[in-house]
């Protein structure tokens, strides 16, 4: 599992870490029963405090995709309470996702021009 913090971003690490997380069991990439780091162990692979890796940890179990298992640690439950987005917009996000890529873009980037294009949208249907 390869996570990474971005120290630019406007998001707060925990909220880096959870969505990460979140996107890995969604596409599959983390299958349900698998384990995670221990928060210390992850905490000290991406130079964080442990409480930033517990709060992530807590997120993900209130969404319902970890669940504590105490000395067996943190294991995946599932995919998030919230449904997937619908196979229409999952295939758009992948051409997306393709194209910045292409461009050299990374995924901070590329998500705020998302976010410049939802604006400009609501604009016009204003």
């Amino acid at each position: 599992m390869i996570l990474e913090i971005n120290p630019r971003s406007v998001l707060p690490p925990y909220e880096q870490l959870r969505q990460q997380v979140h996107t890995l069991v969604l596409s599959g990439a983390l299958a349900e029963g698998a384990r995670l780091p221990s928060i210390r162990q992850l905490a000290n692979d991406l130079g964080l405090a442990t409480g930033t890796v517990a709060r992530a940890y807590r997120e993900l179990e209130a969404d319902g995709v970890v669940e504590p298992r105490g000395r067996h640690g943190t294991v995946v439950s599932g995919p998030p309470r919230q449904p997937p987005p619908p196979p229409d917009l999952l295939e758009a996000a992948g051409r997306y996702a393709d194209q910045a890529r292409r461009s050299g873009v990374g995924p901070e980037d590329a998500i705020s021009a998302l976010r410049v294009a939802f604006a400009r949208a609501r604009e016009r249907t204003t």
